[in-house]
């Protein structure tokens, strides 16, 4: 396999593939010098690795061809200029069309549109097949579930199967089963059971070690004696009910986002009211004036006029008695003096008023909300997931601007548009009740200042940070757990979530996910029963293969009817699975191999 990039993705995609799923790797980087590269080139000399390093400017043709995408199954484009993926692409499908190509995009409609022409210059458009197909992805999008799950219910790595999320969670040894647990995944070793996950966990080989994809009668002999890994249900996506409730209300939610909680109070400053108050108390003066000395008949003349003179917009007194014409002047003189002050006034009142307004903080009862900091890319599908989850979400951005910005107003979405990192902002989106925290700025260093401030402010929150430097996140996280033993912190490098869904697709569009367990892991993949001679015919109980893989869920292989779910995700054991249903398996990597070259015909 062949990676081509020149930030952390690359890496943290060559260790998934080397490490995990055992791949050799070919990595094509603009310089070893960076950190980036001194890692893969100390990968590189590692004997037990299979990762080989090239440098080269830029991926030209013959840089690919050099790297080996003549013969390679599979060819992964991670730069950050969508440009150089667009063209490495196309290069590439030209020196093997049958390669199956994974590239990063930032646009998504440009993404669409490239997928559907790769596919149809190597003859796919009609008749897809999956190992010479074309995917394309986004690190932000591929990340976004981990994030959630990390900030809704805590750690553990996440999978996002037709609208539901799940993720691998551990059960200390002699505890019972959840409500919410669908299947055992394994049985640990014992080492390290608090994060299966763990880069230094040791696997025993044997009866000792983990156990992939236990049977529950296999494993029960451990189930009280060894932490379990469990595949369990956090977050329910009804994404569709909630847009049809967003079409239908749309103008009301609007008006109230818009005008319930307007500063209104912002217009009644001190220095406003003192202005003005002046004003009418000069018009009293004048009208007092006029009543006396001019004698102005009807009464309301008595102001209409001195209005109109200290506007401006009388016509002059010459024909008019002298008091008339000495309070024109006087009341010219009075505008002169006062007007300025009005517009100025005004100005301050209606600029502080449009600042204001911008700011939507909580109300004073809220609590047990999640704080998220930063409207980017990232951020933006965060706040959209997170909302059709139900949870309730606070945001802080600082650029009024920002990608996410419209899309918080519309869902009503208390929103702070101030910098987090300054003095009391923190406050107004009620850190100190807040059940979670998101960081997701940009900026690693800002991203820390405002963890670290969280902290002292509410020690036991649960918070999770976007770091890009993945070392870093790494040291941040021990450090912060070390600080705050009792608070659970995850500091998380987009690169490190979206790699094993890159890795994945390397791996062929079949697999729907990794995750890593002490030093192995798990695929799970979407497999049609028919032609399968391992699955058809058998119940769910005998189409168990221990080490190998399990049935999670069964469905139809067109899809339910709607409105109802399209996998079973609690099979019967006694299941039959047949020619139309289509499955969710948990496999190890030689499962894997088997189930794909096992198909009859293939």
């Amino acid at each position: 396999m062949v990676i081509c990039g020149d930030d952390g993705l690359a890496h943290r995609l060559a260790v998934e593939l080397d490490a995990v799923c055992g791949e050799v790797v070919t990595v094509v980087l603009p310089s070893a010098d960076d950190e980036h590269g001194a890692r893969l080139a100390a990968l590189h000399r590692d004997p037990a690795s299979a990762v080989h390093l090239q440098i080269s400017a830029r991926p030209d043709e013959a840089t690919l061809r050099a790297a080996g995408v003549a013969r390679a199954a599979a060819l992964a484009l991670t730069y950050r200029d969508d440009q150089a993926n667009v063209t490495a692409a196309l290069l590439a499908r030209a020196v093997n069309p049958s390669i199956r190509l994974v590239v990063r995009m930032f646009d998504r409609e440009r993404g669409s549109h490239l997928e559907r022409l790769l596919d149809r210059a190597a003859g796919l458009c009609d008749t897809p097949a999956p190992d010479t197909s074309t995917t394309v992805l986004s690190d932000a999008d591929t990340a976004v579930p981990e994030l959630v799950a990390a900030a809704a219910v805590g750690h553990g790595h996440t999978l996002e199967v037709e609208g539901k999320v799940f993720r691998g969670v551990v059960r200390p040894a002699g505890t019972p089963t959840h409500v919410t647990d669908l299947a055992t995944l394994a049985v640990l070793s014992g080492a390290h059971e608090d994060d299966p996950a763990s880069q230094d966990s040791a696997e025993t080989a044997g009866e000792d070690g983990t156990q992939l994809l236990p049977d529950d009668w296999t494993a029960y002999h451990r189930q009280f004696t060894h932490g379990r890994l469990m595949l369990e249900e956090v977050i329910h996506l009804d994404t569709a009910e909630p847009a049809r409730r967003a079409r239908r209300f749309r103008p009301l939610r609007w008006a109230r986002a818009r005008f319930a909680h307007l500063p209104w109070r912002v217009l009644l400053s001190r220095q406003l009211a003192a202005v003005y108050g002046s004003l009418a108390a000069v018009v009293v003066a004048l009208s007092t004036a006029t009543a006396l000395f001019a004698d102005e008949r009807p009464w309301w003349k008595n102001v209409y006029l001195p209005l109109l003179d200290i506007f401006t917009m009388g016509d002059p007194a010459t024909e008019e008695s002298p008091a008339r014409r000495i309070l024109q002047l006087l009341a010219g003189f009075v505008g002169l003096a006062v007007l300025p002050l009005v517009v100025a006034a005004t100005m301050n009142a209606t600029e502080a008023f449009r600042t204001a307004s911008v700011n939507h903080p909580p109300d004073d009862d809220v609590s047990g909300h999640i704080v998220l900091v930063g409207l980017g890319m990232v951020g933006t599908r965060v706040l959209d997931r997170l909302r059709t989850t139900g949870h309730q979400v606070v945001a802080i951005e600082r650029d009024p601007r920002a990608r996410g910005v419209p899309l918080a107003r519309e869902l009503g979405v208390p929103l702070v548009l101030e910098d987090a990192a300054a003095p009391g902002v923190l406050e107004l989106a009620r850190i100190r009740q807040c059940g979670s925290l998101l960081v997701l700025t940009r900026d690693d260093g800002q991203n820390l200042d405002i963890v670290m401030a969280v902290r002292e402010a509410n020690p036991g929150v649960r918070v999770v940070t976007r770091l890009y430097d993945d070392a870093f996140a790494a040291t941040v996280q021990r450090t912060l757990r070390a600080s705050y033993p009792d608070a659970l912190t995850r500091s998380r490098s987009v690169s490190a979530l979206a790699a094993p869904s890159f890795a994945a697709a390397m791996m062929g569009r079949h697999v729907l996910g990794v995750m890593p367990v002490e030093r192995g892991s798990l695929l799970f993949t979407c497999v049609d029963v028919a032609g399968h001679p391992e699955l058809e015919g058998r119940s769910v109980h005998q189409a168990f293969r221990r080490r190998e893989w399990r049935v999670l869920a069964v469905g139809p292989v067109g899809g339910a009817a709607p409105g109802r779910p399209a996998f079973d995700w609690r099979p019967a054991q006694g299941r039959v699975l047949a020619v139309g249903d289509r499955v969710v398996m948990a496999t190890t990597r030689r499962g894997l191999d088997v189930l794909m070259t096992g198909v009859r015909g293939g």
